[in-house]
């Protein structure tokens, strides 16, 4: 018999919890990443033009931002599950329509669709994480972080091949078999008898927990380190080939092998990351190795673009390990189910709404001054919000025992 206090095993009466964790982690980047390799072949077949691009790159953390805050009240109606396999169907609906796209705003329409049911999904996973398994929060978002890591390291990888081999709509539209195939464990949930007792925990976020986030400094400094990574990652996405193509002279084939690059440097980054802010308590040594690895990944770029390229890219990707580390410090940073919902719904909604038009003005400032050194440098300052608001999550505390009513 298991001795009290143990962690119970991690597949026992969870099996198809976990699956479904995994396959929904697994589709939350595929949509980001299949895109900017293969955009110049839409571009020449149904007319996209910059301004739908910059349009492309603003959608996902505007999405993300706008449903993230609405997921709570979507929760308390459907619960966890019922609200994650509505937004689980909408996404093999939008993936589906992206390779069907007849022209530029068609792509847009069902983008927008795909996003928003990937925003729903960003901030389910945490709670669903310590609902499911709160005995093994480490190990559960290093398992789905990894996911997430491989399922944003393959597109770019596979979109060329499959288009030429192909066309671009397969290279796009394949990835709505993989959101089909994630509905199945969590309908399975839905009808399961002995989901009935995991119903009676609470669904959604109480009105005090949303009132203290939105006035907690910790909830704060998780939304800026949140926010400056995922303004890093989506104007990447968006614009590293194109920026590599035109201050490394790379091709296309290579500028597409960078991105994948700058993408594979998450996944070793997810499985430590977690294990290392849980188990051993290192935030503050993960901070300084994000702020240092942003430095010296876009001094490169700027400095010696031809030198070296791949190593540059590598010390972008490693800035990224902010991503993992604040997901997991959601369920750490919390007392309870009610105080992650809240926690997570607020630090991506806003996260994202802050640097919604973050690829936007990235490439917007390569159009102004025609060189990418300004896009750069602005990449390069967001070392100093990370470090100054990283000093504050590196700090022991939790969400419920801040108050919910302004000092004073």
């Amino acid at each position: 018999m298991r001795r009290p206090g143990r962690p119970a095993p991690l597949w026992a009466g969870r099996t198809l919890a976990l699956i479904g964790i995994v396959l929904v982690a697994f589709n939350l980047r595929t949509a980001v990443a299949s895109l900017s390799p293969i955009v110049s072949e839409l571009e020449s077949d149904i007319g996209l033009g910059s301004f739908v691009v910059g349009v492309l790159g603003m959608l996902p953390p505007l999405c993300y931002a706008v449903f993230g805050i609405f997921t709570p009240v979507f929760a308390k109606r459907l619960g966890l599950e019922g609200t994650l396999v509505v937004a689980l169907a909408a996404l093999t609906a939008g993936l589906a329509g992206r390779g069907l796209a007849a022209d530029g705003w068609w792509l847009v329409v069902a983008s927008a669709v795909t996003f928003a049911s990937i925003g729903v999904g960003n901030v389910l996973l945490p709670p669903l994480v310590k609902r499911y398994f709160p005995d093994r929060i480490g190990l559960v978002t290093t398992v789905y972080a990894t996911a997430m890591a491989i399922s944003t390291m393959l597109p770019p990888l596979i979109a060329v091949p499959v288009a030429s081999a192909t066309h671009w709509r397969v290279s796009l539209g394949e990835w709505a078999l993989i959101a089909l195939l994630a509905l199945i464990p969590w309908v399975a949930l839905l009808v399961h008898p002995s989901r009935r007792a995991a119903r009676a925990a609470a669904e959604e976020a109480a009105p005090s927990q949303l009132r203290r986030a939105a006035r907690s400094p910790l909830a704060w400094a998780l939304t800026t380190v949140f926010a400056v990574s995922a303004l890093n990652a989506y104007a990447l996405f968006a614009w590293l080939p194109t920026m590599l193509h035109d201050v490394a002279g790379t091709d296309h084939v290579e500028s597409g092998a960078l991105l994948a690059l700058f993408a594979s440097v998450g996944l070793p980054l997810s499985l430590v990351v977690p294990v290392l802010a849980d188990r051993y308590g290192r935030v503050r040594l993960l901070i300084g190795v994000a702020v240092v690895s942003i430095v010296l990944g876009y001094a490169g770029l700027l400095i010696a673009p031809t030198s070296a390229t791949w190593l540059w890219v590598v010390f972008a990707g490693i800035g990224t390990l902010i991503f993992p580390l604040t997901l997991v410090l959601i369920n750490l940073r919390t007392r309870t189910h009610s105080g992650s919902v809240a926690l997570s719904g607020f630090v991506q909604s806003t996260g994202y709404l802050l640097v919604a038009a973050g690829p936007l003005l990235i490439g917007a400032l390569h159009e102004w001054t025609g060189s990418w050194t300004w896009s750069l440098l602005l990449l390069l300052a967001t070392a100093v919000p990370i470090a100054i608001a990283g000093r504050v999550i590196a700090r022991p505390r939790y969400l419920e025992d801040e108050p919910d009513h302004p000092a004073g």
